[in-house]
């Protein structure tokens, strides 16, 4: 059972590629909002961004994903050796990610912590779910940057909150799936959101802003950042 079975891909074709930076070890790239990281299992569902780096740089291998939805930084590792170090580093949680959401509703707290166990929700898959029993440890840190509400409407069916979620774990669905639970689903989510919240908005409002992690060769730290293309 599908969780969207009109689903349609259309991946956006402009930008083709976003490139952000590209040494002999890795490429970084802007990932637009509605193109799969990898190849799905259709053919319709061959066009994704790791396809596109690998046409110009056949050595190109993923080393981590973003949801079709969400769009910003993605690094792709050029060597086995890169590869290596750069998984390494996700692995052991030695990399660094921010990104942006505009949720439902007004976030009351500045700032706070999402700390519930996810588990694939079996029968209605690709979704996640909370599960205290059988679920994956699962932490999520997030802090408001501004609450906005829509000048022509004085109720909170309007309101909406930009927030910087800082991942702790990398769990599919993680940062939706926790702002869901917090009470503010993130507007344009297909998968989570309210019919007002996925009113709101054409895309899933969800952006991997900033990513740090250490060169896989020099081993010095380095940070990159992809605009956001929703504030």
């Amino acid at each position: 059972m599908s969780a969207n079975p009109d689903f349609i891909y259309l991946p956006p074709m402009s930008p083709y590629l976003d490139i952000i930076y590209q040494d002999d070890d890795f490429i970084v790239l802007n990932k637009a909002s509605g193109i799969l990281s990898v190849p799905g299992r259709l053919p319709e569902h061959q066009d994704c961004l790791q396809n596109r780096v690998q046409r110009i740089l056949p050595t190109a291998t993923i080393v981590h994903r973003l949801d079709m939805a969400t769009s910003g930084l993605m690094i792709m590792a050029l060597n086995k050796l890169a590869h290596v170090a750069i998984s390494r580093q996700f692995e052991q949680r030695k990399t660094q990610k921010t990104y942006l959401a505009r949720v439902f509703g007004l976030v009351a707290l500045d700032e706070g912590s999402v700390d519930l166990p996810l588990i694939c929700d079996w029968p209605n898959r690709p979704k996640q779910k909370v599960d205290h029993e059988n679920g994956k440890q699962s932490l999520t840190h997030y802090r408001v940057l501004n609450r906005s509400q829509e000048e022509h409407d004085s109720t909170d069916e309007q309101a909406s909150t930009l927030v910087e979620l800082t991942p702790v774990t990398g769990r599919s669905h993680q940062l939706r799936v926790h702002m869901l639970a917090l009470g503010h689903p993130i507007l344009g989510d297909r998968l989570y959101a309210s019919k007002e919240a996925l009113a709101m908005k054409n895309r899933l409002q969800l952006h991997a802003l900033k990513l740090s992690l250490f060169h896989p060769k020099t081993e010095k730290a380095i940070t990159f950042n992809a605009p956001c293309p929703f504030i």
